[in-house]
C-alpha cells in the first residue's frame, strides 16, 4: 500500500512526503527492499576481450571485443565495440563494428556503425555514419544467438 503525509495547516512546517511500498517478507520475516541496480560503466581506459552479459543497464566508454547482451546499452562517444550487441534499448554515440539487435535502437549524430541493424523501432540522427542493412522485425531479440561458451577441457584422464 502507499501512504502519504497529511496536508499541513497554514503556518506549520511541511514534513517531507513519504511513499512506501509493501515488499514481500524474506525468510525470517524481514522485508527486503527492491532497488533497481545501478548502471554498470566500463570506463574509457578499459579494454575487454570476451562477451559481456547482464540483465541490467550498461554504459560502455572503453573497448569491447566480443558480444554484449543487456537490457539498456549505451555506447559512449569514446567507445568501440567489435561484436554483436543485443539489448532491449540501444543508444549508440560511439563506434560499433558488428550486428546490432534491439527493440529500440538510436544512432546519435556521433555514431559510427558498420554492420546490420535489426530493430523494432529505430531513430538515426543527422550526422550519424552507418554502413549496413536495416531490417525491422516485430521481435528482433528472438533471433539473437546466445554467447558461445568454451567447450570443457579434459584433464587427460580417460578413466
Amino acid at each position: 500500500m502507499f501512504s502519504k503525509s497529511k496536508i499541513h495547516e497554514p503556518g506549520q512546517k511541511a514534513a517531507p512526503e513519504t511513499t512506501q511500498t509493501e515488499v514481500p517478507a524474506a525468510p525470517g520475516g524481514f522485508a527486503a527492499p527492491r532497488a533497481k541496480p545501478p548502471v554498470s560503466v566500463l570506463s574509457s581506459d578499459l579494454t575487454i576481450t570476451g562477451n559481456v552479459r547482464t540483465t541490467g543497464d550498461i554504459q560502455v566508454e572503453g573497448i569491447v571485443e566480443g558480444d554484449i547482451y543487456a537490457h539498456l546499452l549505451t555506447v559512449g562517444e569514446t567507445a568501440t565495440i567489435k561484436g554483436e550487441i543485443v539489448a532491449d534499448d540501444i543508444v549508440v554515440n560511439g563506434r560499433v563494428v558488428g550486428r546490432v539487435r534491439g527493440l529500440k535502437v538510436r544512432l546519435t549524430s556521433t555514431a559510427k556503425v558498420e554492420g546490420d541493424i535489426i530493430h523494432k523501432t529505430i531513430a538515426i540522427e543527422s550526422g550519424a555514419h552507418f554502413e549496413g542493412s536495416v531490417q525491422r522485425q516485430e521481435d528482433p531479440l528472438q533471433g539473437a544467438s546466445a554467447p558461445k561458451l568454451a567447450p570443457p577441457t579434459g584433464d587427460g584422464y580417460t578413466g
